[in-house]
């Protein structure tokens, strides 16, 4: 906007040149010279003398006032009702006079007065009254008639929050849900180059007079890819929160802002829940082109006399991410390619992370640290909802995770499977368009506590992202379609959060098939199938984790990339378990000997790490270090409630 002290005198001269048509008036009153018409006489002559002149102004400067006429095509008789609404916003004196003149002493002009000033005859009163009922300011909101009193004596307003605009002052009123929205963030040149959005961007440019409908993953979304687009085009742009329940009056003063401020209006839906379709502001009389977010899938409301226009802010691809990553932390520029395969996050989120990460760095004194992303990513991410969904932030590391080669490598393929995307896929365009080619679905089987949990901990924790656990329980529902809504609530949050979702005791979802004997197997059926279906397309890694593998059904192992067997540890595994579980803090008895209990104990892993607990509680209770004996005692209380025959305990044992 122009500056606000060369607006705000510019309407001052334009208010002060109103008033000296009004001290006119009412000069050619009879009662003109009695004390309170006198005084009001004196006041109107005294601010126009002392008026000056409005400071000069280069060629391409526009006032708000010049937009709005020059937007609207507004002839200068309603620019003049404009300037007469306005009047008792510039000077409490302005005000005063006209609640002296006004029939119910309200400080405002009225229809009456609007008419005294401007019109000379009947075809002049015609015309005003057209104007001030059917003129584009008044469709648009920008100039209003209240009250129920015959039409010459109803009072004329200004929209709410317009002086200050028309002052240079870029202010909202607080009826406007307004939201305050940065310049466009690097890294969606491409996606803006793309032919579908070319032609959106020529429409605003060209300020075309349709609706565009802005459909994403969120409506925020939405919103960025909106705001991207307008400055791509060489246009500001204003942002209004558009709630549910929203009049056609709180849209016009939305638009009359938009109008004064020569900025396309973005509309953003205020629900949460998604939209079966999107409903349009009122765009009666609105002059360009206007923008309405929504989720994907929402379509616009029937009855729009519009052009309708409509983009879709597709998630960027890996290649768009890397070049994202690097224009908005050129810091960590050979982290990119890690970076865009890790966190499908937008540019908006990513100037945010960036943001946190250099506040933090200024903090510690140091450079920007790539292990902090993970971090800063989590908090500028809202955390996904819906039934039975368990966000954790992993721990586990590589080290504490003990599994024959072989099996490491699996994992370790698997995430690199995510890793090498760009290569892989975008640039040597392997399954080139084939839905579901970015995921990576994994079946971790074996015996309980083999550790396949703490691997899907270990690999969430070594891309750097949460690790999204799904209750099965609270998934299945009784209530015909509740299922299938639960699991897309899942997938749709992992692929948002670039979660890993697990899925533990997966068989009891992704079972057999079953012959249709009743009702319930033919809709058990119809679960199965849909997870068929989802977990093809799902772009992320999803790990099912499961005691019975032979209970899963074929047609979900057909679509894995990788199946990993946990076989029970063997006795060397099992002392490194143990040396694992027992941390160097704790303090061992010299009779401890963790080979002995190794080979005398053949458990998995998730008992020796009971065990352990088990025997720290009871040295401490004892105040002694942990001996040999609080270890055996623990293993035996493992196998009695595995209801398993315990080996028993040797004589003695030499310390290892």
């Amino acid at each position: 906007m122009r500056d606000a002290l060369a607006c705000a005198a510019r309407m001052s001269r334009e208010v002060a040149l109103m008033g000296g048509r009004l001290a006119q008036a009412i000069g050619r009153a009879p009662a003109a010279q009695e004390s309170a018409l006198a005084q009001a006489l004196a006041f109107l002559n005294g601010m126009l003398a002392a008026t000056a002149e409005a400071p000069a102004r280069a060629p391409d400067d526009v006032d708000p006032i010049e937009r709005i006429a020059a937007r609207l095509s507004l002839p200068p008789e309603e620019i003049a009702l404009i300037v007469l609404a306005a009047m008792p916003e510039e000077h409490e004196g302005y005000a005063s006079v006209l609640r002296a003149l006004h029939p119910r002493g309200e400080p405002f002009a009225t229809a009456g007065l609007a008419a005294q000033l401007s019109c000379g005859s009947l075809r002049d009163r015609a015309s005003l009254r057209r104007l001030l009922e059917d003129g584009a300011a008044a469709t648009l909101g920008i100039l209003a008639l209240s009250g129920d009193a015959p039409f010459y004596e109803r009072t004329l307003t200004l929209a709410d929050g317009l002086w200050p605009v028309l002052c240079g002052i870029d202010a909202y009123p607080a009826a406007l849900r307004a939201v305050a929205v940065a310049a466009a963030p690097a890294g969606l040149d491409q996606w803006l180059e793309s032919p579908e959005i070319v032609r959106v961007r020529r429409a605003i440019a060209a300020d075309e007079r349709r609706l565009i409908l802005a459909v994403a993953d969120s409506e925020t979304v939405a919103m960025h890819r909106a705001v991207a687009i307008a400055s791509a085009s060489g246009r500001e742009w204003a942002v209004f929160e558009r709630a549910p329940n929203a009049t056609a009056a709180s849209d016009r003063l939305a638009l009359a802002h938009a109008v004064a401020r020569g900025a396309l209006p973005v509309f953003v839906p205020a629900a949460s829940e998604l939209p079966a379709t999107a409903a349009p502001p009122a765009l009666e009389r609105f002059p360009g082109s206007v923008i309405v977010c929504a989720r994907r899938g929402a379509a616009i409301e029937s009855g729009v006399d519009l052009p309708v226009l409509t983009f879709d802010a597709r998630p960027l691809s890996t290649l768009a991410r890397e070049r994202m990553w690097r224009d908005t932390l050129p810091e960590l520029a050979d982290h990119a390619p890690a970076l865009a395969s890790c966190y499908a996050i937008e540019p908006s989120t990513a100037a945010g992370v960036a943001l946190d990460l250099r506040a933090r760095a200024a903090l510690n004194g140091g450079a920007v640290d790539v292990s902090s992303v993970a971090d800063c990513v989590r908090v500028r991410c809202s955390l996904p909802g819906g039934a039975g969904l368990k966000l954790i932030r992993p721990a586990a590391r590589w080290d504490q995770l003990v599994l024959r080669p072989d099996r490491k490598t699996l994992l370790v393929e698997a995430l690199n499977r995510l890793r090498h995307q760009s290569t892989v896929l975008d640039r040597w365009k392997f399954l080139d368009g084939r839905p579901g080619a970015r995921g990576v679905r994994v079946l971790l089987s074996g015996p309980p506590g083999t550790g396949k949990t703490l691997s899907a901990e270990v690999m969430a924790n070594s891309l750097g992202v949460d690790l999204m656990v799904v209750d099965i329980s609270r998934v299945v529902s009784k209530w015909i379609g509740e299922t299938e809504k639960h699991l897309a609530q899942a997938f749709d949050a992992a692929e948002r959060t670039r979660a890993v979702l697990l899925f533990d005791e997966a068989d009891a979802l992704f079972g057999k098939r079953t012959e249709v004997s009743d009702a319930h197997d033919r809709y058990a059926n119809l679960e199965t199938a849909y997870l068929l279906s989802r977990l093809e397309q799902f772009d992320g890694l999803v790990i099912l984790s499961t005691n019975l593998k032979q209970n899963i059904d074929t047609a979900f192992l057909r679509r894995l990339e990788f199946v990993v067997d946990f076989d029970e540890p063997t006795a060397s595994e099992r002392e490194t378990l143990w040396r694992c579980h027992l941390p160097p803090q704790a303090p061992l008895a010299g009779d401890v000997n963790l080979r002995e209990l190794a080979a005398l104990y053949p458990v998995v892993g998730g008992l020796i790490r009971n065990a352990s607990v088990a025997a720290g509680f009871l040295a401490a209770a004892a105040d002694a270090p942990i001996g040999r004996d609080h270890l055996i005692g623990a293993v035996r209380r493992e196998y009695d409630k595995s209801a398993k025959a315990f080996p028993g305990a040797p004589a003695g044992a030499h310390p290892v």
